[in-house]
């Protein structure tokens, strides 16, 4: 992860701004949840009515909800409220009370009025509805009041009996008639009351009763509904709200559908912009992702082509092709989701629990169980699945090796009919990289109908919880609805992060690959204040005691190499395979550094100069010939690309090249395809050659280039290449007498060390080495004419 913050550092303004869109999608993708609870709760439910206590109430409406207030309350309410005798907004003939608008604004102020209200309404809209509940409890109040007239009946005729004197209990006595005509009255008195309780309602009933019994029958009714939960309370509220808006003419079916599609427009627009921030991330992450990767071919490619052959030598071919693809594409596929979903997790996450928090605490313990269940799924496939990640991208360079061994060595593959076994190695690191493919693919489909049946079980969980919960009035169904968009967002947010994190090995093993070769050490490295070569130079490169030891050899290929190549000769080195021929070549442009002793240009240590000044100065012509797909004539002006048609037909005729160039139908415009595969070995040796000679260098080097080509074409060349290069250095690795024969300096290699030095014909008495190859090549006439040639030479001297 840090190595990848690492290369994500350049777009830390662009970062910052997918973060605050993130935060911008995150509200409204959290805030959808909370609309559809309000539609289901308060456009359904609730009629559209989202006030806890009315706008407007009709002055006899006012009055029954009193009945049920406090008397130390009453005057709050009715200060909260604006008497009207008439008010145009509303068809209602009488006094209206109109809540005021400083009341309206204020949440403290209409909280406490609905504290106060709160259990009135529910009880008046109970009464009003005739509920079971309140048909009971006003019953049960007419049954007390008769009662109570009965006693109060009973103790007033106990009360008139003990007043009475003895000569009135008398006369009662004596008149039986008066005596029954009192008692008639006093139950028509009592039948009377109690026809009119019976026929009362309750609030015909509460006036009746004085104030302190009115007071003590709220309190007891009060008690019993503290246990009450609040929902139970506002869906009440909101139901006596209608029923009081319906009394004053308000279309409450307008109410209704004007706020579901106010609130259906909400989300609408929530959605919109969540999905313009949503695509705007997309846009922005891949943007970054494909930058970073951009960047990391570029600096792996920079890097790689600043290789000597020493690193070359640690990092394979196949290798390096696969960490700057395949590699590169894991980190920037990693980068997208890290950028598009591993950020915005968390965000989500945090958001949702402090929704959740709001909506219902006492489901909470069902989010932590989902979460506990998933890290557990995902625990499992990181024990099974990670060690596999780690092979994956070995596999992936081996099958990479393989086929392009296959492919560059097709001919000699069919030359020795061995198709067979390189179909067998095919087939082997294919279905290694297949084996583990199919491994990993499995665990992870493994793992969705996991999650899956996680998260359904999770709503079922929610469903079966919520429901008690809306039964007993905790909670309503939008709330659970709500819960439900809540927890699966949780859930997924962690979904999200543990599917990266079980990606992030791979992709960690790609950055770690990635990032070995930018922080690889190169061995041929420019000095901070390097010299610089002179203008009158002629190109003299002279060797010095030079020893070199191949990196993490144990002993040196060449040893104590001391000559010197002057400009306008030739100097040839020739010696048995593996004598160390190239090697010393390839010491002069510093594709290796020398071990011991130093090589110098011009008087210079090679080492002392830049790479681009000290190549600058050489025409290199490799032992296998490389072309670039293009044209013949990008190719042979490859050195010099703003030289003249003039100078690319001079170097082509000088290579012996003109001939085969104009046999083509486009001539130097014909096409050469990747790696030179349409022109024949001879061919694209002398296209190398010209190349060099197009860019006139001081110092020519040719490592054994003239072996694909004919004696014939060969003597051509080197007469011709002669008169161009008689102001040059020209440095020969040969195999050939032939090729050599005419050189100024021969160089012997035997073994990594010098054994002689001088012309042929020198040679040929001197060196016994020399001696031996010459022999293997020249017949016994040519070898005696050369050694009478030297013999004749010295007699005349």
């Amino acid at each position: 992860m840090r190595k990848l913050f690492k290369h994500l550092k350049p777009y830390a303004a662009t970062i910052a701004a997918i973060v605050v869109i993130l935060i911008v999608q995150a509200y409204c993708d959290l805030s959808l949840p909370s609309y559809t609870s309000d539609i289901v709760n308060v456009g359904i439910q609730q009629g559209g009515i989202d006030e806890k206590i009315p706008d407007a109430i009709a002055e006899e409406e006012m009055n029954k909800l009193l009945l049920f207030v406090a008397e130390e309350d009453q005057q709050t309410v009715l200060d909260a409220y604006e008497k009207k005798e008439s008010d145009s907004d509303y068809k209602y003939d009488g006094a209206i009370y109109v809540l005021k608008n400083s009341v309206k604004k204020d949440e403290e102020k209409s909280g406490k009025v609905f504290d106060i209200l709160g259990k009135p309404m529910l009880l008046t809209y109970g009464f009003e509805s005739g509920s079971d509940t309140t048909k009971k409890m006003e019953e049960s109040m007419k049954e007390n009041m008769i009662s109570s007239i009965k006693e109060q009946a009973e103790k007033q005729a106990e009360s008139m009996q003990s007043q009475m004197t003895d000569e009135q209990k008398a006369a009662l006595a004596a008149n039986p008639e008066l005596a029954k005509k009192q008692q008639d009255e006093m139950q028509k008195n009592i039948d009377e009351q109690v026809k009119k309780i019976e026929n009362a309602d309750i609030f015909e009933i509460l006036n009746m009763i004085p104030d302190e019994q009115r007071a003590d029958v709220i309190d007891k009714i009060s008690e019993k509904m503290d246990d009450m939960p609040d929902t139970m309370l506002e869906q009440a509220a909101t139901s006596y709200i209608k029923e009081t808006y319906s009394v004053l003419g308000v279309n409450t079916d307008k109410i209704q559908n004007r706020y579901i599609l106010t609130t259906g427009g909400k989300m609408l627009a929530l959605a919109f912009l969540g999905m313009l921030a949503s695509v705007t991330v997309g846009l922005l992450a891949s943007r970054v992702a494909a930058s970073t990767g951009r960047d990391l071919r570029g600096k792996v490619f920079k890097k790689v082509v600043g290789f000597s052959n020493a690193e070359f030598d640690r990092f394979s071919t196949a290798s390096l092709i696969t960490r700057s693809t395949n590699d590169i594409q894991q980190i920037q596929m990693l980068a997208v989701m890290l950028l598009r979903m591993v950020m915005y997790a968390p965000i989500m996450a945090i958001g949702g629990v402090f929704k959740v928090l709001h909506t219902n605490v006492s489901m909470s313990w069902i989010i932590v169980l989902g979460v506990i269940l998933i890290v557990m799924v995902v625990a499992v496939l990181f024990i099974v699945a990670i060690p596999k990640f780690k092979i994956l991208q070995n596999l992936v360079d081996r099958l990479n090796l393989v086929t392009r061994e296959i492919l560059t060595g097709l001919p000699v593959i069919r030359a020795f009919s061995t198709e067979k076994h390189e179909e067998e190695r095919f087939d082997k690191a294919n279905r290694d990289l297949t084996r583990t493919n199919l491994f990993v693919n499995r665990a992870m489909t493994f793992m969705m109908p996991m999650m899956m049946l996680i998260m359904n079980g999770i709503t079922i969980l929610i469903v079966w919880s919520g429901a008690r919960g809306v039964s007993d009035g905790q909670m309503q169904v939008g709330d659970m609805m709500a819960f439900i968009q809540y927890t699966m967002q949780i859930i997924m947010s962690f979904l999200m992060i543990c599917m990266i994190s079980i990606m992030l090995p791979r992709a960690a093993v790609a950055a770690d690959r990635v990032d070995e070769i930018l922080t690889s050490e190169t061995a041929i490295e420019d000095r901070k204040t390097p010299e610089k070569l002179g203008e009158n130079g002629k190109g003299e490169v002279e060797f010095h005691h030079v020893s070199f030891r191949y990196p993490g050899a144990e002993e040196d290929v060449l040893h104590d190499i001391s000559f010197t190549a002057k400009p306008g000769q030739t100097t040839a080195i020739i010696g048995s395979t593996g004598s160390g021929k190239s090697t010393m070549i390839n010491l002069i442009p510093r594709f290796y550094d020398v071990t011991e002793g130093f090589i110098t240009l011009d008087g210079k240590d090679v080492r002392t100069l830049t790479q681009h000044d000290l190549r600058e100065e050489l025409g290199y012509v490799p032992q296998k010939g490389v072309l670039f797909s293009g044209t013949i004539a990008s190719n042979i002006l490859y050195g010099n690309p703003d030289g003249s048609e003039a100078e690319m037909k001079e170097a082509a005729e000088i290579a012996q090249a003109t001939e085969f160039i104009e046999e083509k139908h486009k001539k130097y415009e014909s096409p050469i395809a990747q790696g030179g595969s349409n022109v024949s070995g001879g061919q694209k040796q002398r296209l190398s050659i010209a190349r060099a000679i197009a860019k006139k260098p001081k110092v020519y080097i040719f490592d054994d280039s003239f072996s694909a080509l004919d004696y014939k074409t060969d003597v051509t060349l080197r007469a011709a290449l002669k008169e161009k290069t008689q102001d040059s250095t020209v440095i020969i690795v040969a195999q050939r007498i032939s090729t050599i024969l005419h050189a100024e300096q021969i160089i012997v290699l035997d073994d990594g060390k010098i054994v002689g030095i001088g012309t042929h014909k020198e040679l040929l008495k001197s060196c016994d080495a020399y001696y031996q190859i010459a022999s293997s090549q020249l017949s016994e006439a040519e070898l005696a004419r050369d050694l009478n040639n030297e013999n004749d030479g010295k007699e005349e001297a």
